[in-house]
């Protein structure tokens, strides 16, 4: 199952990201002007719609596979803005417009960055007064993770308090303090949809797999809380996914004892 490594992984790597550390300048982002959702095709029965966060860009097409970028560097050539990616093959993606009106160029993999954008021809995407209701259904929660995560991304590069409220603050539906096993579910969601958009799954296959991810997404988000709800209340608030992670490095344990076999434990965490 591929959410409860995530869920996991997540935790893990909190802290880790969470360790102050010289920051070179923040990057840019995507233009203000061409962040949001944008469309080819019909607004009623678009052929592929297109979502742009600040840092993240996703395209879902009716048919043929999706496509995540997950930008780690921009800069301007000629008239447009030159996005590069993270991953093996650094992915890239040109983006001009206003606005109103997109255009995006991906360029072949073997064009060299000094020659863009080369002969690649641009897409035109156009905005919608109303996303349609289908698309709304499927997509909407994965787009909001790809948001949410870059808050968290950007919280992580300083302490861990603040990496945890991020954390916290962006599955916090109701900000009532802490997050209930629907909200963890509602961002494990999210983050099933992102790895099979990543993945390169078709709309079918995104629409086809909803189910399971649901059900993969309440089953994690009830072991995280029965792993981290510490005083009973059904819900897990900043504090307690904190737990022994600001006191790292911070235990002196006790002078006086004898060690005992760890080995002795073993058969309590067997499966």
């Amino acid at each position: 199952m591929r959410l409860p490594l995530f869920a996991l992984l997540l935790l893990a790597a909190l802290p880790a990201l969470a360790q102050p550390q010289p920051q070179p300048p923040p990057p840019a982002a995507v233009p203000e002007a061409l962040r949001g959702s944008w469309y080819r095709g019909e607004c009623e029965r678009p052929e592929q719609l297109l979502h742009l966060t600040m840092r993240s860009a996703a395209r879902v097409p009716a048919s043929g596979t999706a496509r995540l970028f997950r930008f780690a560097g921009f800069r301007p050539v000629a008239d447009w803005v030159f996005a590069a990616g993270t991953g093996p093959d650094t992915p890239r993606l040109l983006l001009r417009g206003t606005r109103d009106a997109l255009d995006t160029a991906e360029p072949d993999p073997k064009l060299r960055d000094d020659r863009l954008p080369g002969d690649t021809p641009p897409l035109a995407w156009h905005r919608c007064p109303q996303p349609p209701l289908g698309l709304v259904l499927q997509h909407a929660e994965g787009i909001a993770f790809l948001a949410a995560l870059e808050q968290v991304e950007a919280a992580c590069t300083a302490a861990v308090p603040g990496c945890l409220e991020a954390l916290r603050r962006q599955g916090d539906v109701n900000d009532d303090g802490a997050l209930s096993p629907a909200e963890l579910a509602r961002l494990l969601r999210g983050a099933g949809w992102a790895l099979a958009v990543q993945g390169g799954a078709d709309a079918a296959a995104l629409l086809a797999a909803a189910p399971a991810q649901a059900e993969q997404a309440r089953a994690v988000a009830r072991l995280l809380l029965d792993s981290l709800d510490y005083d009973g209340d059904g819900r897990i608030a900043a504090a307690e996914m904190a737990q022994d992670r600001l006191r790292f490095g911070q235990a002196p344990g006790a002078q006086a004892g004898t060690p005992l076999p760890l080995e002795a434990l073993r058969p309590l965490l067997a499966r």
